[in-house]
């Protein structure tokens, strides 16, 4: 038997969320050598790969359309690896470990250029640097006690503490991870490690504009997010009048356009928080379901008045609240595909080509919201129930669907829509 196919522990893997707190960087002129150092060298290893960068493209017939398809190469790390190294010894004069990052740091930025244009949303041209920050490697900080000693040079130091800060008892006990150093902040992020458990409960979630609606196996739920969106709505009126202001007034314009850009996003981050911390409280110890949604794909099918309303969302940022404090509550989300759930029927597998706000099944009946009905169809994809169309049959655990029948096939006697619960949550303090 091969030694890669054994099993030397039966014990599950060990897995970690990692909570990340900031404080003031009270040591600016320390760090400030940190930080222009180390933009010079990631400047000077994004010279050097994009140089060795090569962009193919290609024209592409598709219909009667035409377009160009852009293919991008970077150069493979373990053939530049060195040489670039060896630049970038010749200018460094931080440690060494920090040229080790930038190329870390280099690759990364490039590879998301990468993504982004060959998704054609960004240009070709070469990514310029913004604000430089620092992530900390574990060989260049050392913890002592409440405090973090980082190496900037051979046998320079800067030390930052959260002693007496507000989050020092709930990380006491935890792990520090990769200190990030910003000009104006340090972010410290805590390992902490997840107990063993098995979630007890299911969730599917369908995100709508002013709805999550919710099914658990046994009932529906909806959970109002009109607030949410109330709150977007009033800040992007808001921030026409800012940005008029702002292209008449440069520099002071800029500012105030920074500053209430900063607000918009900590008061959403804020209701979304507190809206998650809700949700897992009532739903402790539960697998999530979401929708693996796409705001791009939305605009295309959808007109101007829509993808105003789409864009107002922010159903990305829940879901990934969600993901980041499941795990705290022994709970884990998964993301499924959401390609036709609220067309297809959760009984027989028939798909509609038209559905108005009532989805109902021109083969078997059945008949049921269509926002509830896609809320069905994600728990039974998360179930791994697949649509079976020959075998009209009743799913396991789907409770609510029972009725009379009518030609062979169930019906639904409007038993679900019955057990329909909301959940006000637009009143969160």
């Amino acid at each position: 038997m091969s030694k890669n196919l054994r099993l030397n522990d039966f014990q599950p893997q060990e897995e970690y969320v990692y909570l990340t707190y900031s404080i003031k960087n009270n040591k600016k002129e320390e760090t400030k050598i940190l930080l222009e150092n180390y933009r010079v060298l990631l400047q000077k290893a994004l010279d050097y790969l994009w140089e060795k960068t090569k962009i193919e493209r290609k024209e592409v017939k598709k219909g009667k359309k035409a377009f160009t398809k852009v293919k991008v190469k970077l150069p493979k790390k373990k053939e530049v690896y060195k040489a670039l190294r060896d630049e970038l010894e010749k200018i460094n004069v931080l440690a060494s470990h920090y040229v080790d990052k930038a190329i870390s740091d280099a690759y990364s930025i490039l590879g998301s250029w990468r993504r982004r244009a060959e998704e054609g949303q960004a240009s070709l041209s070469k990514p310029r640097l913004k604000k430089v920050y620092v992530r900390v490697k574990s060989t260049l900080r050392k913890v002592e006690g409440e405090s973090v000693r980082i190496t900037v040079r051979p046998h320079e130091y800067v030390t930052f503490s959260w002693s007496h800060k507000w989050f020092s008892r709930r990380v006491e006990g935890l792990e520090l991870g990769e200190p990030i150093i910003k000009e104006d902040k340090v972010h410290l992020p805590f390992r902490y490690k997840l107990p063993w458990s098995t979630p007890l409960d299911f969730l599917s979630i369908d995100s709508n504009l002013y709805t999550l609606d919710a099914y658990d196996g046994e009932k529906f739920i909806t959970f109002s997010i009109k607030e949410l969106y109330s709150l977007k709505f009033g800040m992007e009126l808001k921030r026409g009048r800012i940005q008029s202001f702002a292209s008449k007034h440069g520099r002071k314009g800029k500012e105030l356009m920074r500053k209430y850009s900063h607000r918009e996003r900590n008061r959403v981050l804020d209701y979304v928080h507190k809206f998650v911390n809700k949700l897992l409280e009532i739903y402790p110890v539960t697998i999530f379901a979401v929708e693996k949604l796409n705001k791009q794909s939305m605009f295309k099918d959808a007109n101007d008045k829509l993808s105003k309303k789409v864009s107002r969302t922010v159903w990305r940022t829940i879901h990934r609240v969600l993901k980041y404090k499941a795990p705290l509550y022994g709970s884990f989300l998964k993301e499924v595909n959401p390609h036709l759930t609220s067309k297809s029927c959760p009984r027989c597998g028939w798909v509609s080509r038209k559905v108005g706000r009532t989805f109902h099944c021109e083969r078997c009946g059945f008949t049921l919201d269509r926002q509830l009905n896609a809320s069905l169809n994600i728990y039974l994809k998360m179930c791994g129930f697949p649509h079976i169309r020959d075998i009209p049959r009743m799913w396991v655990g789907v409770i609510p669907l029972k009725g009379r029948r009518g030609n062979g096939f169930p019906r639904d006697s409007g038993e679900a829509q019955g057990l329909r619960i909301g959940y006000n949550f637009m009143k969160i303090q």
